[in-house]
């Protein structure tokens, strides 16, 4: 995992996430279609693409654009010529085989079962369709159909073409060990040149073959004679000993196990490359869509000194340019990104801080390209307490009639915190202003201190309370 995060900087688990949910679409894609005329489409509009992508590559313009039209009228020719293969994968009867389910080949067939079934329904002239699918599934061209899933026996296939029986005209599709369903509907071939003789069952033998890699078996009812359907083609069986041949044939000569192991093989090695073409293609994705944005971050400093208190900084936030794929830029804004600066190291006085990757918290898949300023300029200074006098802030006049014989704040003095340096040289305190306009009376106010410098705090609480005294005037003596 951490070369893959060494080859691909900003590699985000949202990022691992697409690549394995496409890379299971593209699996199942191949599990659904394989064998059919839909995944040969498929692969051909694949090889297209990578034609057009070389072409691209080497600054073929024209070949490029001829490549882009051909691909999408190939895409659309697909759609509409299969367009009942895919509806038949798409309307699957089962959601587990269509989610994760693997099509088996006839594994542990009971041939003889099968051979000796036939050969009785044949001596008895009792017609018969019988279906051994191979690796292509049947929910695409078969319709209809009772299901059963029942264990194959030479009573049961009997009864299932009885005439009695209301499945009997239909197809019976057999895998492995189980008869699946019976009374199946089968497209009709519309080839002129079977046989005039040929049935219903022999043309219904005939379409299924001709579009998918299933064998097909059919008794005349008729005639009693058998006939094996294979690739659009047909023989004439002449006894059971002979029908199991074709149908060892068809099942494979490999033991079971082996073809298990070749199944697992081949679909591990199909999960694979599609891993492995997703992950390229989103490579490519990354590399072609990323861009670049410029950010101003305001600056957190973390971890000061609680003795010591910030002074000025030479700056309050910084510019980042920034770089990643275009959708995640866009969606990026200044209050995704953090940048903090650690103070645990900081001396009361001028401190020079270099900021660097570090520093700087990025949305997954967003890489750091320049920070602007790359340092900062930081004073601290030590906290200290001090006594400072209180002198109320009068504005304003006394009506004329009145003067202020005394104004005396409670308390006198406060204590108050900051920094050494502001300070120093500060000895009072002023409270708000307090307006005389309105005083016709002694009394006491409750007024705010006002903190200057900004940075102080007061310990005690920041009102306090001027007890004030007023007094008319004395009118002025007449000159004897």
């Amino acid at each position: 995992m951490e070369s893959i995060f060494y080859l691909f900087p900003g590699f985000r688990w949202q990022d691992a996430l697409d690549i394995l949910l496409n890379t299971y679409i593209l699996f199942r894609l191949y599990v659904l279609f394989r064998g059919t005329n839909v995944f040969r489409g498929l692969v051909a509009i694949t090889v297209l693409w990578g034609g057009g992508q070389a072409a691209h590559s080497l600054g073929l313009i024209v070949t490029n654009w001829a490549m882009q039209g051909v691909i999408a009228v190939a895409a659309l020719i697909v759609i509409i010529v299969f367009r009942n293969e895919i509806a038949g994968v798409l309307q699957t009867k089962n959601l587990k085989s269509f989610l994760w389910g693997i099509p088996q080949y006839q594994f542990h067939t009971p041939l003889d079962i099968i051979s000796q079934s036939v050969r009785e329904l044949a001596r008895k002239k009792i017609g018969a369709l019988i279906v051994l699918p191979l690796k292509q599934g049947m929910d695409s061209v078969v319709q209809g159909g009772t299901l059963l899933e029942g264990k194959l026996s030479q009573q049961l296939l009997k009864n299932v073409f009885w005439p009695g029986s209301p499945m009997h005209d239909g197809a019976a599709i057999i895998q492995g060990e189980q008869i699946i369903c019976a009374g199946a509907i089968l497209p009709l071939s519309k080839n002129d040149d079977l046989p005039s003789f040929f049935g219903t069952r022999h043309r219904a033998a005939a379409g299924l073959t001709q579009s998918t890699d299933a064998l097909v078996i059919v008794v005349s009812e008729e005639r009693g004679e058998i006939t094996v359907f294979k690739e659009g083609s047909y023989h004439r069986v002449p006894d059971a000993s002979a029908l199991k041949k074709l149908l060892a044939a068809h099942a494979g000569d490999d033991s079971s196990p082996r073809r298990v192991m070749k199944q697992t093989v081949e679909l591990a090695l199909v999960a694979l490359i599609c891993l492995a073409g997703v992950t390229g293609l989103w490579a490519s994705f990354s590399k072609g869509m990323e861009t670049l944005a410029e950010h101003e971050v305001p600056i957190e400093f973390i971890n000061p000194d609680q003795k010591m208190e910030i002074v000025s900084s030479s700056a309050s936030s910084i510019k980042l340019l920034i770089s990643g794929a275009r959708p995640l830029i866009k969606s990026t804004n200044p209050e995704q990104i953090e940048v903090k600066l650690d103070l645990s190291g900081a001396r009361v006085g001028e401190n020079t801080l270099d900021i660097v990757a570090k520093n700087i918290l990025l949305p997954p898949g967003i890489r750091l390209k320049k920070i602007v300023p790359p340092k900062l300029s930081v004073t601290l200074d030590a906290l200290v307490e001090k006594e400072l006098f209180v002198q109320p802030h009068w504005v304003g006049s006394l009506p004329d009639n009145l003067v202020m014989n005394e104004a005396r704040p409670l308390p006198e003095k406060v204590l108050v915190t900051g920094g050494g340096l502001a300070l120093k040289g500060i000895t009072t305190v002023f409270t708000e202003a307090i307006s005389l306009d309105q005083l016709i009376v002694s009394g006491a106010l409750t007024a705010k201190l006002v903190p200057d410098p900004p940075s102080i705090k007061f310990n005690n609480g920041s009102r306090v309370r001027i007890q004030y005294s007023l007094q008319e005037k004395k009118a002025a003596g007449r000159a004897p």
